[in-house]
Parts: structure tokens; sequence; C-alpha cells
């Protein structure tokens, strides 16, 4: 496109821009939406901030992107829009001057085994084109050959002529490699591991749970796969006694449960009903076989996240973790191979590029500047966000959710596109305070480039950056839905009816628990945990005081989860199974332990299928309380008609999930509310029967904090109903889909079966449990796990909240940066004293806001 084409489309946009200043947005309905009408300032940084549940994300994502997205797809063609997943039309009574839309969500995908960092940033499709075009090759007689312009051009051939050079030292003909021979995911990949750089094989020491049970008490863990529990009775038809200790059995016994032939043998297996069940070809499937088979015909995630704990991952062998065919390897570029720079850090890839310039010839400068330069604009987005400790090589299933979802925000800047509205969804998770203020670097970045930028979040220093603040609220689930603030931050911090206002200017209290004194912190006892070698952690030694808030900070990839879960967690759970420690867990010591929870904002279930109600308990006991009301029982109703996850009470027409799909080709498919059931999910029959004038649907419809009064006489029920009103959960529908619900509140809604427990012995860690949280919700989340302090627990956050870490008794700060810059103890102790005396950058910024909010 000409440069003057460039500048009428600006100038066009310019004036659109003056003219339309504002997105119009009129009757909002979607999702808690009350009917709200707004305008969103074009060309602007606007934040939108509210409680969890308040509407935000249903303004944000089910309106402006849901529109913006929509419209900019109805452009394209009938043949293009069928083959693109489209958002259907937004409950909106009408959207103004909206221009296209791009949204960064809250959870981007989990990356598969085959992705990296290289991959995902597309800076390794970059490196290898460097590699092939750059490259010094090696002969087949072991010449290295200097790179020239010839071997650049001969990759531009086609067929057997692509890549054909001569040796100059010897004069045979070889192929130097193509940037194709260079990825590990297709003709590049080792051909040991298939490019994934690791092996895996049964650990026999898993094989076997307990030497000392017999096998019918269990000992064979194998064997407690589904489909597996009756190879007990098949080895004791085989002869082998299951009533002694495994240990006892001879060796010739043994060889037979970890690798005996497949054979039929004709056994009776028992019922608990007394009955037994008989088997005439019952095949023997010994305790390898059983995990090999079920391996290699599951796809269950849930499946081979089991299966997975009995096999030993190493590197291969062959390609040492590169995942690259070793052959690949003898193509240099300024005596590296392509495997020794993908273990760069992101920030010395800078200073390997000015190196591989000079060590080029003059006739090539061209070339290398323009790979080079295009390398460069690749990698500068993603050193703006923070993530310089990363490498090429690392795996993308690695990463935290903050680290995904900058570097799909540093593939969006890259684009540099104009005209669009971003729509931002918690951009700040994952991030340490010192790497927000890139983060807002890079999203002025996008507003300069003439695009418009909707961002929902929590941290104040993002919202007290924006431009111009929208408030939904005042309250959670169908107390929310309304636009209560709005205007520039100076003005949101002068509105009384603003939640967020307070904690702009610094005048909310900070704490909200009394945290222990830092005598007091140890008396209850501790926690002592040593690494020797783990990534980036080396002869690391931590205390953890039990009965006590610990909170884990420091800057992504500084080790906190190498240290809490990979370290802590996953040596208690072998110590609590009777198994080995990991290898690199050199001293555990701990004052009885006997139950270790982990919980992360992953979604609660996969679809709508999964509720508030199916989750918890209440489910269960709804289904029981109708099935024994008397006109239930007169139509033989039993529980399964209350279930709509069941054929005898699902609606026909939906089949339960209160909606329907309907296809309409090139148009996006229409979700419609269900004709039959009118989204109540449940078949119309099923509604006749009434408990308290009120169907089950109808009392799926209550809120948690209405249902309270309605079952105050059903203890089961009442019971986990306070428990997550006590949480900060009560606005939720009782049939309220869980994966909408946002990371804080799924990680809420996880401890609803805990907390009616005893908890004296029990150590809860939280990964990031903040994610989603307005600040006021961030004080009921301390006040929740005070509720499991109070009950005798030990709590450990793995958090970047200053507020977390202000009302914890204990931290621990490891730094000082990322990566090999990281993996040390910078600071542990109380956070209050260690504020006093900053001796890390995440202390000095707590060090700040207690000056703020003490002013």
């Amino acid at each position: 496109m000409a440069n003057s084409d460039t500048l009428q489309i600006k100038d066009n946009l310019g004036k659109i821009m003056e003219n339309n200043l504002q997105i119009e947005v009129r009757g909002g309905k979607v999702n808690n939406l009350k009917n709200i009408n707004v305008n969103i300032p074009l060309n602007k940084f606007v934040a939108i901030s509210g409680l969890s549940g308040s509407g935000k994300s249903s303004l944000a994502m089910g309106i402006l992107y849901s529109e913006g997205s929509r419209r900019y797809l109805d452009a394209l063609s009938t043949y293009t829009r069928r083959r693109i997943s489209q958002a259907g039309k937004a409950d909106v009574q009408s959207v103004k001057h909206i221009p296209s839309a791009l949204a960064l969500k809250q959870r981007p995908d989990v990356p598969g085994v085959r992705s990296t960092v290289g991959t995902m940033t597309e800076l390794y499709n970059v490196l290898r084109l460097i590699f092939s075009r750059l490259g010094s090759p090696k002969c087949p007689n072991g010449h290295q050959d200097s790179p020239t312009i010839k071997i650049a051009e001969s990759m531009n051939l086609t067929g057997d002529a692509m890549g054909l050079i001569t040796c100059p030292v010897c004069g045979v003909q070889f192929h130097a490699y193509s940037a194709e021979d260079f990825a590990f995911n297709s003709a590049g990949a080792c051909p040991t591991c298939d490019g994934l750089g690791v092996t895996k094989q049964i650990n026999p020491d898993k094989l076997i749970d307990d030497p000392s049970k017999s096998i019918k008490d269990g000992a064979v863990a194998a064997w407690k796969l589904p489909g597996r529990n009756f190879m007990p009775t098949v080895a004791e038809a085989a002869g082998i006694p299951i009533d002694i200790p495994y240990e006892q059995l001879t060796d010739q016994q043994k060889d037979f449960v970890l690798h005996g032939l497949k054979k039929t043998y004709d056994i009776n297996i028992p019922t608990k009903t007394g009955r037994v069940f008989h088997m005439d070809n019952a095949q023997y499937v010994n305790a390898y076989d059983s995990i090999s088979e079920s391996m290699a015909n599951t796809k269950s995630e849930v499946a081979l996240k089991r299966l997975n704990r009995f096999y030993e991952f190493s590197t291969c062998p062959l390609c040492h973790g590169t995942r690259l065919n070793p052959n690949r390897l003898t193509q240099l570029v300024n005596g590296k191979n392509i495997a020794e720079v993908s273990t760069l850090e992101l920030a010395d890839l800078t200073d390997w590029v000015a190196q591989l310039k000079q060590w080029l010839p003059d006739n090539m400068a061209k070339l290398a500047d323009n790979l080079t330069t295009e390398l460069l604009n690749q990698l500068n987005p993603v050193l703006e966000l923070g993530l310089d400790y990363l490498t090429m090589e690392r795996s993308g299933g690695t990463l935290s959710t903050g680290e995904l979802q900058r570097i799909q925000l540093a593939r969006t800047l890259r684009t540099e596109t104009t005209g669009v509205l971003y729509v931002l969804d918690e951009p700040s998770v994952g991030l340490h305070p010192d790497n927000v203020q890139g983060l807002i670097h890079i999203m002025r970045e996008l507003i300069n480039q003439g695009n418009s930028l909707v961002v929902v979040d929590h941290e104040t220093s993002i919202i007290n950056a924006a431009d111009w603040i929208i408030e939904i609220g005042p309250g959670s689930g169908k107390d929310g839905g309304e636009v209560i603030a709005q205007g520039t931050p100076a003005e949101i911090k002068a509105d009384s009816k603003s939640l967020i206002g307070p904690f702009l200017k610094g005048t909310a209290p900070l704490l909200v628990r009394k945290p222990k004194s830092a005598e007091d912190i140890m008396t209850a006892g501790k926690i002592t945990m040593a690494i020797n070698e783990r990534f980036n952690l080396h002869d690391v030694s931590v205390d953890i005081p039990i009965n006590r808030l610990t909170a884990v900070t420091g800057f992504s990839g500084a080790g906190k989860t190498t240290l809490i879960l990979d370290g802590l967690y996953k040596a208690l759970q072998d110590k609590l199974n009777n198994q080995q420690l990991p290898s690199y867990v050199t001293q555990l010591t701990d004052p009885d332990i006997n139950q270790v929870v982990s919980i992360d904002a992953t979604p609660v279930g996969k679809n709508v299928r999964s509720t508030v109600a199916t989750y918890t308990n209440i489910m269960n006991e709804l289904r029981k309380l109708f099935a024994a009301q008397p006109e239930a029982k007169s139509k033989h109703f039993t529980s399964a008609y209350f279930s709509y996850n069941n054929k005898e009470g699902a609606c026909p027409t939906c089949g339960g999930t209160g909606q329907v799909s309907l296809d309409i080709q090139y148009l996006p498919d229409m979700v419609e509310v269900c004709p039959t059931c009118h989204g109540k999910r449940y078949n119309p029959k099923v509604l006749t029967v009434k408990w308290h004038d009120l169907s089950i649907a109808d009392v799926m419809d209550l809120e948690v904090k209405e249902a309270i009064n309605t079952f105050k006489d059903n203890d089961k029920i009442l019971q986990t109903l306070q428990i997550l009103n006590n949480i900060g959960l009560g606005y939720l529908l009782i049939g309220e889909a869980t994966p909408s619900l946002s990371g804080g509140e799924a990680q809420r809604l996880k401890l609803t079966t805990h907390l009616a427990r005893k908890l004296n012995q029990a150590l809860f860690i939280f990964d990031e449990p903040t994610i989603g949280l307005h600040p006021l919700d961030v004080q009921t989340l301390i006040q929740v796990l005070q509720q499991l302090l109070d009950k005798g627990a030990t709590v450990i956050t793995i958090t970047h909240d200053l507020d977390l870490m202000a009302n914890a008794d204990y931290m621990i700060d490891l730094g000082p940066k990322g990566g090999d810059n990281g993996g040390k103890i910078m600071a542990a102790g109380s956070p209050l004293e260690l504020a006093k005396n900053s001796t890390s950058l995440t202390t000095q910024y707590l060090a700040k806001l207690i000056q703020r909010t003490s002013n």
C-alpha cells in the first residue's frame, strides 16, 4: 500500500474519531446487567471496575467484544464466516460506533506438550530462518563451511535443488538444512522422542502401593484403575496368594504380578449384596500392562493425569532435551547451534544478534538486517512485559496464566493494528508490582497506534493509569449490573458512591486481620524443607510456620511454584502416600501434617452442566428431598427424575442444558432459551412436584443467601449454604454454571467441602488466590483464610497481591528477578517488619503501600 493511501486511511480514521468519540451502549441486558446505558470513549484507555459477579465482564466481553467481533465478521464472505467460530448477537438494544474488536481472555488455553515459548511467541520461526539462511553448514566429510549468500539463495529453489550446495573444501554436494528442517514439530523432530524432548517409562516402584499390604487389601496400585479392580481375583485363580503381605510373595509370584502372561481364568466375584458374579473368561492383565494399555486407550485429561503418576519422565537420551534430530545441530551461527541459542534467556538475544551481524560477511549484511530486525521486533514487546527471564526452549505447559496472557498481549502489540477495540480481561494476572508499569506502557502503545482499549482489572495502579473509569455494582449477582460511577480517576476518587475510589486514594483500611507478631510466628511449630537442585533453585532451605498465613512472593520465574508446588506439595504428598520423596528434596520435617490441599484458579467443571449445586452436596440432597414428596412417590419419581443429567429428569428438547443451538450455516449459531422447558432444564412433568410451593427448578434459581432461610430446617443443605455465604459467594445462584466463575470465585468454591471439617493437621496451598478479585473481595478472601486458620489449618499463598502480603503472618520473598536471576530467598519474616527495612523489590513496593495507606 502506498504511503499516501496509508495517510488517507489514518486521516479518515481521525475524522471518524472526531465525529463519534464514544461507543454508545443502550439497553444492555447481558447476564445480570440491568438495561444499562453507558458511553465508552474511543481512542482512550478505559478501565472497568466492580466486585466479582457485578457485571464487568458482561459489559466488556458480553457486549463490547461480542458486538465488535460479530460486526467485523459480518463483513467477511459467507465462505469465510462458515469456517470461523462466531459470537452470537448480544442482548442489547443498540451499540453504536463500535470498532472491530479483539479480546485477550483471563484464562488462555493451556498449551500442548509441543508448545514452547519460542513457538508461542513465533520467535523460533524467525530463528529457524536465520539458521537456514545465515548458518554455517557442515558437509558430510566434516568441513564446517562459512556462511555465504549462495546458501541463502539456494533455499529459495524448489525440489531437490533446494538447499543444494557444494563444499568449497572437498567439492562434495550436499543439502544445507532449511527452516523446515529445524522444526521439532515437523521434519526436524528427534526420532527417539518425536520432538517432545522427554521419554517416559513405567516406574516399577510406583506399581506397588504398599508392599506390607496384601494384594486383596490394595498392594498393587496399578490394579486400582477403573476396569482393573477385579484383577486380584484373577491373580488368585492363577494361584497367587492374595491374603498375605505382598513382600512375603516369592520372587516368581511377584514376577507374575508384574509381568505375567495374558491368560483367561474362570472366576467368581462376590458383590456387596452377597451375590456372586461369575466370569468364564476373565483375562489376566499384569501390573505393567494394566498401565500401558490404559495409557494407550485413554484420551481423558483426568485419566492421563492419574496414569502419569506411574511413569518416570526423563530427558531424551538421543537429543538430550533439544527436541531436534541431533544432525540438525551441525549447522551453526557464530559458533552456536540452534538448540544452544534456544537456551539463551530472551534478554540475551539482543547481544547475540549484534555478535551475529559482526560475524557475517559484508555481502550478507542486508539479509541479516532483514531477519534480525524481524526477530527484535517480535522480541521487544515480550521484554517490555517482563518476560526477559524466559528461554525459547521453555515448555509452554510450564508457564503461569499471567505469563501466557502476556505472551498473547505481546503478539497482539506486534501486529501494530489501527482502529481496533482491544478488550483485556485481567491482564495483570501473575504480574509482580514492578512489572505493572511495563504493562501500562504496552497498553499506552496500543492507544498510540490509534486503537481503543477496555481493560477489566482490579489492580489499582492500572485503574489509576486509565483515562476513564466505569464502575459496575453496587453488589454482585442480582445486586449488581448497574453503572454506579464513571469518570476520570480524579473524579472517581471524589465520588462517594465509588467502591474502588478509597483504594485508589489510599484511604481504605489495609489490615483486615491482625497478623502475628514476629515473636509469635513460629510458636505453633514449623515445616522445614530443603531443595538441592531444581530448576533455578540451588541449595534453598525454608521454614514455614504452622497454623499461620504465609505469603510466598517474587517475580514470575523467581521459583515460587518450584519451591511450594513442585517441592513442598509434592514432597508432602509422597510422604503421606508412603512413597520416596522427590530426589531434589533433601530435607522435610513437619509436625504431623495429615492432609495437603492445593487450590488453584482453574475453572470448576467444563460445561454448563456443572453448577454450584452439582459441585457441592446440594444437588444430591435436593434430589432426595423432592423424591420424598408425596406427589413424587405417587408418580414413582425416584431421585433420578430430579437430575437434569439423567434422561428421566432432563427436558426432552434441550437434554437438560436449558438452551438449544441452531446451526444457520454461515451465520453464527443461534443459542436460544429452550422453548419446552424455558431454560429450567427439567422435563415439565418433573416440575409439577413442589416443596414449599417451589419446584426444583425454582430452587436452582435462588441465590445462596436467599436459600439460607428457605432451608433453615434442612441441616445438610443449610450447612453448605452457610459456608458458601461465609466465604463471600452468597450472591451466586444455586444453579449457576461453575465454568463461568472467576478464578478467585472458583478457588473459594473448592473450599466448601473442607470448611466443614477439622483442619488442625491440614495444609492449604493457594496459587494466586486473588485472581479476578476486587480489593473488597480480597478482604473477604482474607477473612475466609482466617476461617481456615481458626480451624487449625496452615495456609500458604503464592501471590503478587500487596494487600494479601500485608495481612500475612509470614512472608518468603524469592528473587531478585526471574529465571537465572531468581531462585534466592531475598527476605523471610513478618511482612510488616520486612517493609520497615526493605531488602528486595517486593518489600519496597509493600513499604510504599503501607506508607500510602497510613497517611
